[in-house]
């Protein structure tokens, strides 16, 4: 076996390693085990693709500990898992080093190693979510994921904080629940919990035509589960204080990476458990189609109503998570491929807006109300650059990642042979005018200029390049991410559908 492929295992135990290693690290050391630890694992994971795209296998099984099973555990590792994995990677460190300044003043110092312990093991459950072949194992790192972002959100250690992670917390639990009662339905109707030989017997309970109700409960339980974990409507109350209220970084983390992770691993089960033609054929997809719909419309709509610019940010995600369940739910392969893409899109572009977000209230005397934010873009202008760039890609401007990823809904939505392309292209365009309502409405503010009395009453500031170094670097790269899946994106979408071919 070539060195190259024990990667995934490497950066999965690497990151766990981190966190238990910060346990007993000062803060600062904490930090930098961190950034050392997400370098490594961008560096690996972008060789482990290059291997994959080059040496043309497609996707292979990597057997820890080499015991088969039901004793040993499998990782499945392919074009799609890596891409998966390099772009989580590179989001998480580029938001750790978006909010690194403001992490002194929003958490205690002694509990600075504390929160790089949370983001390392966040950062290994989202590696063994997306590696994994075992659907036990599967559960066991959505439980830490949970623990870990629910930690992320209460460590800022305010009311807000405290009231927004327990109640995250009831509705992490009662999606985990439901999929650990489906987990012990698959395992006493198939005998396996390995992905390929569950996916064996599903096959052969399905050509039978036995246990079809246990079959389609199980099914049912386990998309609404993980429905419920990725925020999907009308499972979503737990997100505006969740994003909006936690460190800028967690705001980042939680919402451009924390929910995708439970979207892929339903991709997973979809395509490698129970297989998409049994998923659609038990309808369950028509569903999904509609709770996204009604998301991309819901969650734009109270995104408008909203003040408050983070959560008006968090009510967005709503939005866009209806958009992948959307593409999700329209059944082609060509909708699997546009819903894939938009996780890339939603996860750099959200991250984005959260890092872009902070850096307007600084200089807005901390608020986040509109009114306040009036001229913010000329007072830091790395993040009035970052907000706006943002802005036209969920509106969906050509050049920007989003103005992709809806082009592929739509293209998507007119190859279905069914009622589901007028909905879609209604809505696609109702929810990309909302967009613009709230977005376009938020860059003319921070472009407005202020009265310089009122700005110097209260005492709101200019920041200047040389005072925020690591922040300018950090949007840059975000709007250079933005620009690649934007530009770029036929590369990245060849890589996706090569992915889905050998996902199964």
């Amino acid at each position: 076996m070539p060195l190259v492929q024990n990667v995934p295992f490497f950066c999965i135990m690497l990151s766990m390693l981190s966190g238990t290693v910060s346990s007993v690290l000062p803060g600062k050391w904490a930090r930098r085990l961190n950034t050392a630890m997400l370098t490594l694992v961008i560096a690996m994971s972008g060789w482990l693709l290059l291997y994959l795209v080059t040496s043309g296998i497609g996707s292979y099984t990597y057997m820890m500990g080499h015991f088969p099973a039901p004793w040993g555990n499998e990782l499945r590792v392919g074009v799609l898992e890596a891409v998966m994995a390099l772009f989580f990677s590179v989001i998480m460190l580029l938001s750790l080093l978006g909010g690194r300044k403001k992490l002194a003043g929003e958490v205690e110092g002694s509990k600075h190693n504390i929160y790089y312990i949370l983001c390392n093991l966040l950062l290994s459950s989202l590696l063994a979510l997306v590696y994994t072949n075992d659907l036990f194992t599967a559960y066991v790192f959505v439980e830490i994921n949970t623990i870990a972002a629910c930690g992320l959100i209460m460590v800022r250690q305010n009311g807000r904080c405290i009231e927004a992670a327990v109640r995250y917390m009831i509705m992490s639990l009662l999606g985990s629940g439901l999929i650990l009662l489906s987990i012990c339905m698959i395992y006493d109707l198939t005998g396996h919990l390995l992905m390929e030989n569950i996916r064996q017997q599903v096959s052969a309970i399905m050509a039978a035509g036995t246990y079809r109700i246990p079959m389609l409960i199980m099914i049912g339980m386990l998309t609404v589960g993980l429905a419920i974990k990725s925020a999907l409507f009308p499972f979503h109350s737990w997100v505006p204080d969740a994003y909006g209220y936690s460190t800028v970084s967690s705001g980042a983390i939680l919402s451009s990476l924390v929910s995708k992770g439970y979207i892929f691993l339903l991709f997973k089960i979809f395509y490698r458990v129970i297989g998409f033609q049994y998923i659609a054929d038990s309808h369950i997809l028509n569903l999904l189609f509609l709770f996204g719909l009604c998301g991309m419309i819901f969650g734009s709509v109270s995104a408008i109503w909203e003040k408050d610019i983070r959560r008006m940010i968090a009510f967005s995600s709503v939005a866009q998570i209806g958009y992948i369940y959307m593409g999700l739910g329209l059944g082609t392969k060509a909708g699997v491929i546009a819903a894939v893409f938009h996780v890339l899109v939603h996860s750099a572009t959200k991250s984005l807006l959260f890092i872009s977000a902070i850096g307007l209230t600084d200089v807005s005397g901390g608020s986040r109300s509109f009114f306040e934010l009036t001229g913010s873009g000329y007072r830091n202008r790395a993040a009035g650059v970052g907000f706006l760039v943002a802005s036209l890609s969920m509106v969906g401007i050509p050049m920007f990642s989003g103005f992709v990823s809806k082009l592929l809904f739509a293209e998507a939505a007119v190859l279905v042979p069914n009622w589901k392309l007028l909905p879609t292209l209604i809505v696609l365009a109702v929810s990309t005018v909302l967009n613009a309502v709230y977005f376009l409405k938020t860059v003319v503010r921070i472009y407005t200029p202020a009265n310089r009395e009122e700005v110097q009453q209260k005492g709101y500031f200019t920041l200047k390049f040389p005072e925020q170094k690591l922040y300018c670097v950090t949007v840059f790269l975000f709007i250079l991410v933005n620009l690649i899946l934007g530009m770029a994106s036929q590369p990245i979408i060849g890589l996706i559908t090569e992915g889905l071919h050998h996902f199964a």
